[in-house]
């Protein structure tokens, strides 16, 4: 790929990150987000070769199941003049392995706070059945914050094949291989905590534990050597620390830590005051028997040694066996390695099998020479008759994966929910694959959205994505859009309020209306008022025989409106304080509740001169006030 190139319409090519033993990763620019991502490659030399191709494929699906601050996100898959690519987060900073380079040794703290993001990583992944098998601080990347972000998930497959093979762009790996991943056994959880003890050590010490020149020497030193010990090289690094190391890059198996957490667990205390008196961890005896074939080797170099120091060759002799002395060790050491490798019961993959038919997963057991066993059971998220896991993830030739598969969902009791928040039940059963319709009724017993009545019983049983049901819900007391009663009769107005379940007040003025007629009304027309709520009107007196009983009077209806905050914290409960010749400030005038923007009118009463006011509070928030009210 070439900078400036536009992949598939959408990601401009700028530059080249990084190559390794199967992809090339390049610096990209999403034309359509906007956004920089990194874009992995299939090296052109492998995008025919079927392994390859499927492990690259792994790898996407890897981590489209992961979910994790410190697993790199993958956004995209594709493929381009037949090579596959992906398209993931990118990470702006550096690798472990440059951060250390630069910055070691690191402090205590440091070290401990790196460790338990990358452990929460992995933990995630193992948690989905990921083994990453291939674990080192090139594979794990720093941000500018120094968040810690994992990646190339599935790519190593038979690790051991590949790392002792491969050209340098793979050689690395080596150096974090535990001893089975060396001896081509099956590779497990604890693997990856083996690849993580010797990550903590480097982290500590600045270099790996072991070294040498070729890959077989260094492979060897896994199974063969004592786990260095941290505090020869810093006598002030904390026992505890160590030994979380020493317990992690155990030799054997069954002496490491059993799970992630439990590592985690014991490095989160490591540097606690309350361990400083600690013993130094050692395994126990047992010894391993790939162990003893090499010992046995050594032995057997160490006899040809002796012979030959006791030879009485020339000096030219001499030096010519110094050198036939080294490439024999070197012969036989590689003869023994080949032969475990070889020897060793073959190693199958088992395919991803989740999420496929019973049929086509034993179909593809067979074509890789594994047998099937079928175990059922009930499954939420998993189709019925879908493979919900296959266990184990690796195995011999002619081995049993156990397929677990789906029987759908378990029939259970449907479940009373009366008088709950009917959004909140809706929620909940159709996560669960209910399908839910509702219908409003209104009722004053009953608080706005609450469920009054359901179509199911809560004993009868159900299976939720094949179920259906309906809910009667409070639409609360029935509210009425008030008439304009300006000149009705006062028999009138109570009639009127009466049949919509409305309390009438009275209020009586001398006007030079007819006397009996209503001459203003609060609330004002056009406006909303629930049915037990008071209406109040101004009825005329008429002129009267006192000329100072009239009153100069004006009535008049005061647009305002309210806007509907979404996702706030609050429920929007309005209350509307209202001061005019018929109310006073402190009464609430109007309650309710609103589910959006809503625009409604305040009828205000004034004498001659006067000037009216109102404030609007949302939730005892004041959101709107006008003190100086006038037509």
């Amino acid at each position: 790929m070439r900078a400036g190139q536009i992949i598939d319409g959408r990601y401009q090519i700028l530059r080249t990150l990084g190559e390794g033993g199967m992809a090339t990763v390049y610096l990209a620019e999403d034309r359509y987000l906007k956004r920089q991502v990194a874009i992995k490659f299939l090296r052109l030399d492998l995008r025919d070769d079927e392994v390859a191709s499927r492990r690259f494929y792994r790898e996407a699906q890897a981590l489209t199941e992961l979910s994790n601050p410190h697993v790199v996100e993958i956004y995209d898959v594709g493929e381009v003049s037949g090579t596959q690519y992906l398209v993931m987060e990118y990470v702006k900073g550096s690798n472990l392995k440059e951060y250390i380079r630069q910055n070691a040794p690191l402090a205590y703290t440091k070290v401990q706070a790196i460790m338990l993001q990358i452990l929460a990583a992995v933990m995630e992944a193992h948690r989905h059945g990921i083994v990453h098998r291939d674990l080192k601080p090139q594979n794990i990347l720093l941000d500018e914050n120094e968040r810690v972000k994992i990646t190339d998930f599935g790519i190593a497959m038979a690790v051991a094949d590949e790392t002792l093979t491969r050209t340098n762009t793979v050689l690395g790996s080596v150096h974090y291989i535990s001893p089975e991943q060396a001896r081509g056994s099956l590779i497990t959880k604890q693997s990856d905590i083996y690849s993580l003890g010797i990550i903590m050590y480097e982290l500590l010490t600045g270099e790996v534990p072991y070294q040498g020149e070729t890959a077989v020497s260094i492979a060897l030193q896994h199974f063969q050597k004592q786990m260095p010990y941290v505090r020869e090289r810093d006598a002030s690094i904390p026992q505890a620390l160590e030994n979380v190391i020493l317990k992690a890059t155990a030799k054997d198996v069954k002496d490491r830590y059993k799970d992630i957490e439990e590592m985690r667990a014991d490095l989160q205390t490591a540097l606690s005051v309350t361990r400083l008196k600690e013993s130094r961890w050692y395994p126990q005896d047992d010894e391993n028997d790939a162990t003893k074939v090499l010992t046995n080797v050594n032995d057997e170099i160490k006899k040809i040694n002796q012979s030959q120091k006791a030879s009485q060759f020339s000096r030219r002799k001499q030096g010519q066996l110094k050198k036939l002395k080294v490439v024999f060790a070197i012969v036989v050491l590689g003869l023994v390695l080949g032969a475990i490798l070889i020897f060793y019961p073959r190693q199958v993959q088992v395919p991803r099998l989740q999420g496929q038919t019973l049929s086509k997963a034993q179909s593809e057991l067979l074509q890789a020479n594994l047998k099937s066993q079928v175990k059922y059971r009930y499954d939420d998220k998993v189709a019925k008759n879908k493979v919900i896991k296959a266990t184990p993830k690796e195995a011999k030739r002619g081995q049993t994966i156990v397929l677990y598969v789906s029987k759908g969902q378990k029939a259970r009791a449907f479940g009373d929910y009366l008088d709950q928040d009917y959004d909140m039940v809706a929620k909940k059963l159709q996560k669960q694959g209910v399908k839910v319709k509702y219908k409003f009724v209104y009722a004053s017993e009953y608080s706005p959205g609450l469920i009054m009545d359901q179509t199911l019983s809560p004993e009868k049983k159900v299976i939720p994505k094949q179920t259906k049901v309906t809910f009667t819900v409070s639409a609360g007391t029935e509210s009425t859009l008030l008439k304009d009663l300006t000149g009705k009769t006062q028999a009138q107005a109570q009639a009127y309020a009466k049949k919509h379940g409305l309390n009438l007040e009275v209020a009586k003025r001398a006007s030079v209306q007819k006397a009996g007629k209503v001459t203003a009304q609060n609330p004002g027309a056009a406006t909303w008022l629930q049915a037990g709520s008071t209406l109040r009107v101004v009825v005329s007196n008429g002129k009267g025989s006192d000329p100072e009983e009239l009153v100069d009077q004006t009535t008049f209806s005061f647009p305002i409106t309210i806007n509907y905050v979404e996702n706030g914290t609050g429920t929007n409960e309005i209350k509307i304080y209202l001061e005019d010749a018929n109310h006073s400030y402190k009464n609430v005038y109007q309650q309710f509740r609103i589910n959006k923007n809503t625009t409604m009118s305040i009828t205000f009463t004034l004498d001659a001169g006067k000037t009216g006011k109102y404030k609007v509070v949302r939730d005892d928030r004041v959101i709107a006030e006008n003190q100086k009210v006038h037509q």
